[in-house]
């Protein structure tokens, strides 16, 4: 009898103990009794362009305008300059031109990729994922795209006011609309490593803002359709106010999810489109004005041609890795993409970029 309330005890403290575990840990752990196999491990990012991977080139199979999927998602995307370890598998769900609907759970009808949270969801069965990286938001109520057309035609037009004065009060306001759309997208996200076991602590989920492709140090022989055709105070907007204003929207949603800040909004300073001049294009982070010619003697491509325009090119998208891969590797809740003495994209702390910015 004493041997069997030995037995009992002793499987109640067991109980206990594991009950206790998962109460007080923020870990994943495995479905008890039978514990799987430990699965490999993935990073994955999701979003839109800036981290599919737009500009870099040598686009995959089947997202390069087969059945009209625009995706371009490149080798040269950010995940796939992580330098990640050989058991670390790198994963691009970003589609080009996405909004947070599908990055969400339910796209609006007509999308032709299915929701990248629910691709999340079974990846998250199969793989071991460590870090999610989002950047959403600049195709929705924002319509940065659509802003940079504006400005463009502002040039062509002369305008005595350019785009900058049409969207300083409106600008704003498109912001604010778009926030609560990327908490709903983060939400999803949440959602769907939830469905596959993930508690918030046993992984890292990195929302990620957006760097300006143009600067008002443009070279003047190429502030027209040879590269840049923009005014300089658009110029100037876009780049300090614009995607500033943007990048503190994405950051107020980021603290309201509980997610990670990585800020790009100050990445790519002095590397711009346009900014080398014709001698010293290659220390240029981002695509000019770019036409893929062929494109336009094809119906269903022509309105494509000129997507790639503006965006960053392979070496703009190895430096945003870099930084991506220094803050990886902290647990710091967040951190600005900044230039070291060499000239290099690193993570440093909110505090140190405030320094930097007023000596």
């Amino acid at each position: 009898m004493r041997a069997h309330i030995t037995k009992l005890v002793t499987l109640l403290l067991v109980v206990g103990v594991l009950v206790l575990a998962v109460l007080v840990s923020d870990r994943y752990l495995p479905d008890l009794p039978q514990q799987p196999e430990r699965l490999p491990a993935a990073v994955v990012t999701m979003g839109d362009s800036t981290l599919s991977g737009e500009g870099g080139g040598n686009y995959e199979a089947g997202t390069n305008g087969e059945n009209d999927n625009w995706c371009h998602r490149s080798p040269a995307a950010p995940v796939h300059q992580l330098r990640l370890p050989a058991d670390v598998t790198p994963i691009n769900l970003a589609c080009s031109g996405a909004r947070t609907d599908v990055v969400g759970a339910n796209p609006e009808s007509g999308r032709l990729e299915s929701s990248q949270a629910r691709q999340l969801a079974e990846l998250a069965h199969r793989y071991r994922v460590t870090d999610v990286i989002v950047q959403v938001g600049a195709n929705d109520d924002p319509g940065f795209s659509d802003v940079v057309n504006r400005c463009v035609e502002a040039w062509a037009s002369r305008s005595a006011i350019g785009c900058a004065e049409q969207m300083r009060a409106e600008w704003p306001k498109r912001v604010e609309r778009m926030k609560p759309k990327v908490r709903a997208a983060l939400g999803d996200v949440r959602a769907a490593m939830d469905s596959a076991g993930y508690t918030p602590g046993s992984y890292s989920l990195v929302v990620q803002s957006y760097a300006s492709p143009v600067g008002p140090e443009v070279a003047p022989e190429l502030q027209n359709l040879s590269g840049c055709p923009f005014l300089t105070p658009d110029l100037a907007w876009i780049r300090d106010t614009g995607v500033q204003q943007l990048s503190d929207g994405l950051h107020d949603v980021a603290q309201q999810v509980g997610a990670r800040f990585l800020d790009l909004s100050q990445a790519g300073r002095g590397h711009e489109a346009c900014t080398g001049g014709n001698k010293t294009p290659e220390e240029e982070w981002f695509t000019r004005l770019t036409v893929d010619w062929p494109s336009l003697k094809d119906e269903l491509r022509a309105p494509h041609a000129m997507q790639e325009s503006f965006h960053a090119n392979a070496t703009g998208h190895a430096q945003f890795a870099r930084c991506l891969r220094a803050f990886l590797a902290t647990e710091d809740p967040s951190a600005v993409c900044l230039p070291d003495e060499r000239g290099n994209l690193q993570a440093v702390s909110p505090e140190v970029a405030a320094q930097r910015s007023n000596p």
